[in-house]
């Protein structure tokens, strides 16, 4: 596995920049390729203005398109215990013996043994206790829970989100298919069926790969010092297939999100060769990192102070990184889940 020398210590707060509320995307742009794009050119330090739909224009016969097709699978519940008290649900992925791992409120009002009722159709039974704060939990229904959970549960949108969907599918990539995902990889979410097939039709090839993306994705630096924040674990699968693809790459190996590009390189086992299989990736990329196969990025304009920020910082350079998001601010970009994108070659 890649890992980071990080012998550099750096303050957080070089990640930091005034991000006005009002630039929080609360929902996603129609068509979902009608987002704007800001594209970095690294070599030249220069920023251009364009349109996500525009992407093809700067891909070309050759490279390989990286995309994590998770789905998100994560359902919140709100309902009450048999007192009547209430009680929140947050299911968070499918276990294959028919069960869910889930967090749950309030944690220490609901033993194992508690069950707790949403709406008419649904029971939620605590079974168990794991680590994190995680509990283990079967769900009730004389119904198939694919047609349950959408009625009764709410999409678990990012907190800075306080809008909810109205259809559920649009906090999904179109190619989302492997369950397991707390949230969207929301760089994917700009891509519509049409647009992956003019990237075909041209000779750009497409690679699949999944990491489940966990809740801890939306917690900011923890500690003062940029190298000293502990990095979650996520699940990853890259198979033979997909390996194939990416270590045949003629062009350049393209991540689509920070997800894909911590994939890629913990994957790694040299220059632009990933080896196949699943594991728990616990990689941080922070500025001193270097990168083994991803050659270019595509991604959201992301929080002060998170790990993703840190990552672009890496790929780009911090100095060149904030200047185009000072500049994605005066220019009024959309940020965040549903907001606008951001291409770096």
């Amino acid at each position: 596995m890649a890992v980071s020398a990080r012998t550099i210590a750096m303050d957080a707060s070089l990640f930091d920049y005034e991000l006005p509320e009002s630039l929080i995307a609360q929902e996603p742009i129609e068509p979902r390729d009608h987002s704007r794009l800001m594209v970095l050119h690294r070599a030249s330090q220069t920023i251009d203005h364009r349109r996500f739909y525009e992407l093809p224009e700067y891909l070309q016969a050759g490279d390989t398109l990286v995309l994590n097709d998770t789905r998100v699978s994560a359902w919140r519940l709100l309902g009450r215990k048999p007192t009547g008290g209430q009680a929140e649900v947050f299911l968070l992925h499918p276990l294959a013996d028919g069960r869910w791992h889930a967090l749950v409120r309030p944690g220490r009002r609901l033993p194992d043994g508690s069950r707790v009722r949403v709406g008419d159709q649904l029971e939620v039974v605590i079974e168990g206790r794991l680590e994190g704060g995680l509990r283990l939990v079967r769900l009730h229904s004389d119904e198939p829970l694919e047609q349950v959970l959408p009625r009764v549960g709410q999409v678990p949108l990012p907190p800075y989100i306080h809008k909810q969907l109205t259809d559920p599918e649009r906090y999904q990539t179109v190619y989302a298919h492997a369950p397991g995902s707390a949230a969207a990889p929301t760089a994917g979410l700009h891509f519509t069926p049409a647009l992956l097939e003019r990237l075909k039709a041209q000779g750009v090839q497409i690679a699949f790969i999944t990491l489940h993306v966990s809740l801890d994705t939306f917690r900011p630096l923890q500690t003062a010092q940029v190298e000293e924040h502990k990095m979650h674990g996520e699940w990853y699968t890259i198979s033979p297939e997909a390996a194939a693809v990416i270590n045949a790459t003629r062009g350049r190996i393209v991540a689509v999100g920070t997800t894909c590009v911590r994939t890629l390189e913990s994957a790694a086992v040299g220059r632009r060769q990933v080896r196949p299989g699943s594991a728990e990736t616990r990689l941080y990329i922070t500025p001193d990192y270097a990168f083994q196969v991803v050659e270019a990025l595509i991604t959201n304009f992301h929080m002060p102070r998170t790990t993703m920020l840190v990552l672009v910082s890496a790929f780009a350079g911090r100095e060149f990184v904030l200047q185009a998001y000072q500049e994605a601010v005066r220019e009024k970009y959309r940020f965040l889940s549903f907001g606008d994108a951001m291409l770096i070659l």
